[in-house]
């Protein structure tokens, strides 16, 4: 998305001025929660982005082709999702150099939220008593 309109969009109806949008943009780049296009006139949101915006419910899965392990987290996860009608985001680190330096070969690695909760395996218990907290929020 064009920075002008980003600015635009945050300055709607006035509740913002221009210089504050700018400011805010400038804080998005810097916190690497968007990052700029090749040419600098673009704007796209990162995962660190994607991730600060995940609500209460919002699982983040980062996995890989051919992890088993991955594949069983999947596979716990499914009815636990149905059960608190969550959604499951899964982000293949391979897809990505920034995320594939981040977790290397440490996979899978879920998110509940912005938050870590589970690495490699998946405890079912606990993960059912965080999304029932996030369900009373």
């Amino acid at each position: 998305m064009p920075r002008s309109t980003l600015e635009e969009a945050l300055a709607a109806n006035g509740v913002l001025c221009r210089e504050t949008c700018a400011g805010v943009l400038d804080d998005l780049l810097r916190e690497k929660l968007i990052v700029a296009e090749d040419d600098g006139a673009m704007f796209r949101r990162t995962e660190s982005g994607r991730l600060a915006l995940a609500g209460p419910l919002d699982l983040t899965l980062y996995t890989r082709a051919g992890c088993h392990l991955c594949d069983e987290m999947k596979t716990a996860l499914r009815p636990l999702v149905a059960e608190y009608g969550a959604r499951l985001a899964e982000v293949d680190v391979d897809g990505d150099q920034e995320l594939h330096a981040t977790f290397g070969n440490d996979v899978p690695v879920l998110f509940l939220g912005a938050r870590k909760v589970a690495k490699h395996r998946l405890d079912a218990a606990q993960i059912r008593r965080q999304l029932q907290m996030a369900c009373r929020r």
